[in-house]
């Protein structure tokens, strides 16, 4: 077994003790499940198909719940990330840089995402053209990497903590105001599709709900939050369950507002499936309060998301190629193509949709290898995942492997 999977003792001091100070990671980790791909994804849905959707965000969040915590308990107990895990156990190069180049595309239209949604809410608050909102995206999220670096996680979770409460009144507001139909959303836990079209965007929900990225960036977060000062594993591993529940109760709660708030007002309004045009239409169908709200949440999504974002990126290059680059270079090298497409012109809305599609087919590249190494007991000891635990993983990878197969079928067939 490689020195750096055993699992030392690890001796608290009395701050470490204390239960709030466990919980953090997966708050921030959860950001990525609140990112402007998640609010096009279930905006568009929402307004396309009213309440058909909303079982696939249900489901959705409750196999994020899984994969997120599986993916803290790699962090927690080995010490390590899981792009640092698989850096080590692929060894022929050519396989470490061919799976590091999948990993880097998804942190890429992960990137794409974020930015865009911060400088559409950018657009929307202050009339700002694109590009230079998404350049001031890109600058505040470095800022907050910095922060990250100089001051530490602890400082960086608070900060991001914050913004996820912006985000959760800025998105839930609407639903109070104009709420949805409770015969609708009984309707839509019965899973069904009826077309392509949704096939397309159950696919973009999960791809933006269950991110690859996310799953990568969790165990690198409990790695460093806890490398020194922590207490015993155990008691680790229970603080972990209730530090992921919080946070994929409060995503699902949002991302669920999200798509109700579409159906219930937007569903059949011409131009709502644009944020732009969510916007408008939540302004003169709600008030503009409601729709002020809605563009600051979508901002305080961008600059968290994309933080999160390039923390990630720069894990998957130092696990998979052990590389560490600047955050300065990190971040100009992930901001470029999405400046490339908001100075093209390219429909903002629409990338953010297809980003999610892109990310829903890395899902299993991280998924399958995080469910295979917590289930070994060469890796986490004791502590690997009971057969239970394995098989609710390894059904919600075929699931969301044949999903993805479906949709591949449905564009190459033309349908």
């Amino acid at each position: 077994m490689p020195k750096s999977d055993v699992v030392t003792e690890r001796r608290p001091s009395r701050t470490a003790t204390r239960p709030a100070w466990l919980l953090g990671p997966a708050l921030v980790a959860g950001v990525a499940y609140l990112d402007p791909g998640n609010v096009a994804s279930n905006m568009t849905g929402g307004a396309r198909y009213g309440y058909l959707l909303v079982w696939v965000v249900v489901v959705a969040n409750v196999i994020a719940w899984l994969v997120q915590y599986l993916s803290a308990k790699l962090g927690v107990v080995t010490g390590q990330s899981l792009p640092e895990v698989l850096g080590r156990r692929i060894r022929r190069p050519w396989a470490r840089r061919l799976y590091w180049v999948q990993a880097e595309l998804v942190a890429i239209a992960t990137d794409v995402a974020e930015v865009i949604g911060g400088a559409v809410a950018l657009t929307l608050l202050f009339g700002l053209p694109l590009v230079w909102g998404g350049v001031i995206t890109g600058c505040v999220s470095l800022a907050l990497l910095v922060l990250q670096s100089r001051r530490g996680p602890r400082t960086f979770e608070f900060v991001v903590i914050g913004l996820v409460v912006v985000i959760a009144v800025g998105f839930v507001a609407g639903v109070f105001v104009a709420p949805p139909s409770a015969a609708g959303v009984a309707g839509g836990l019965l899973p069904r599709f009826t077309d392509a079209g949704s096939v397309l965007l159950a696919a973009s929900i999960l791809g933006a709900t269950i991110m690859p990225h996310a799953i990568y960036a969790h165990s690198a977060l409990a790695r460093d939050r806890f490398r020194v000062d922590a207490p015993p594993i155990p008691r680790l591993l229970r603080a972990t369950r209730w530090d992921v529940t919080i946070a994929m109760a409060i995503a699902g709660t949002v991302n669920v507002c999200i798509l109700l708030l579409a159906a219930a007002n937007l569903s059949g309004v011409p131009g709502t499936e644009s944020l732009d045009g969510a916007y408008e239409a939540l302004r003169s169908g709600i008030g503009p309060t409601i729709a002020t709200l809605f563009a600051v949440g979508l901002l305080a999504s961008g600059l968290a998301s994309t933080s999160v974002g390039a923390y990630a990126g720069a894990e998957i290059m130092h696990g998979l190629l052990h590389i560490r680059v600047p955050l300065v270079v990190r971040r100009l090298i992930s901001l470029v193509p999405a400046l490339l497409l908001l100075g093209l012109g390219a429909d903002p809305t629409l990338s953010l949709v297809l980003s999610q599609v892109v990310l829903s087919f890395g899902i299993p590249f991280a998924l399958v290898p995080l469910i295979a190494l917590t289930a070994r007991r060469d890796v986490l000891g004791e502590h690997r995942n009971r057969r239970g635990t394995t098989i609710a993983g390894i059904v919600a990878a075929v699931f969301l492997i044949a999903l993805n197969a479906a949709l591949l079928w449905l564009v190459l067939t033309g349908a």
